[in-house]
């Protein structure tokens, strides 16, 4: 249980910090175009452009039996297609499955609350409050605790805003919109600081992940036109690259409702 006392709205200066200007989102209603060549091009670009290379299958990283101990070895069950990690011993096979993360977008005098994280990975940027779904408890609960817990905030569910997989991490997102049932928040035990920022200067230069990153540039286009709408995408994080990098995803099957 946390237990630190909250504060009145913390809202920052326009000044305060430098901001770079949210990028436009891909357009909602359409795929990424495969790559190929045109059958238009010139002679000096027609060859036909290199095939995508293959989707990355994360390994598993279960090296011990969960039932007997033993070590597990990688091998492909009879009956399956994947890759998995089978015991050595007793031949149980363990199976993965992505972590669901949940949090909230909360709204409050057409500012969104945002905390700064006290804790790696991404120490000291900008996140929604979020974190992984507990066993025994709803997406919207979940998402409920978790602002609770990192921003001391409690608030009223308004309504699912995004889903956002992210297959190479294993991790699938939900975001909800939210009010604060009361003008109070202050940081929890795993945020630097918290503060509600006006949607001009969310600071998209030092946002902590790519999903947060898609999920306020989304609300932002969603602001613009008038129409507040429900968000499923899939986000491809490229190899090698921070959790942050503003170039280290593309955004595929984007739909809006």
């Amino acid at each position: 249980m946390l237990l630190l006392r909250s504060h009145h709205l913390l809202l920052l200066s326009p000044r305060a910090r430098h901001r770079t200007a949210p990028q436009p989102l891909p357009d909602a209603s359409r795929l990424r175009p495969p790559r190929m060549s045109s059958p238009s091009s010139n002679a000096s670009s027609s060859a036909a452009s290199p095939a995508p290379p293959p989707p990355v299958v994360p390994k598993s990283n279960i090296c011990f039996c969960s039932a007997c101990g033993s070590p597990t070895k990688l091998a492909i069950p009879d009956g399956d297609e994947k890759t998995r990690a089978i015991c050595s011993s007793c031949g149980r096979v363990h199976y993965e499955n992505p972590k669901m993360v949940v949090g909230c977008l909360v709204e409050h005098d057409n500012k969104v609350l945002l905390c700064r994280r006290k804790i790696e990975p991404a120490y000291g940027l900008w996140t929604l409050p979020a974190g992984f779904l507990e066993i025994g408890e709803s997406a919207a609960d979940g998402a409920s605790r978790e602002t609770l817990e990192e921003a001391c905030a409690s608030v009223e569910i308004l309504s699912p805003f995004a889903q956002l997989d992210i297959p190479l991490i294993g991790q699938n997102y939900i975001i909800f919109r939210a009010r604060l049932k009361t003008p109070d928040f202050s940081p929890g035990t795993e945020s630097l600081e918290c503060a509600l920022f006006a949607l001009d200067d969310i600071p998209f230069d030092s946002l902590a992940f790519s999903s947060i990153i898609v999920t306020l540039r989304m609300y932002l286009e969603d602001v613009k036109t008038g129409s507040i709408k429900f968000h499923y995408c899939t986000i491809n994080k490229r190899l090698g690259t921070g959790p942050s990098d503003l170039r280290s995803f593309d955004i595929d099957n984007h739909f809006s409702v």
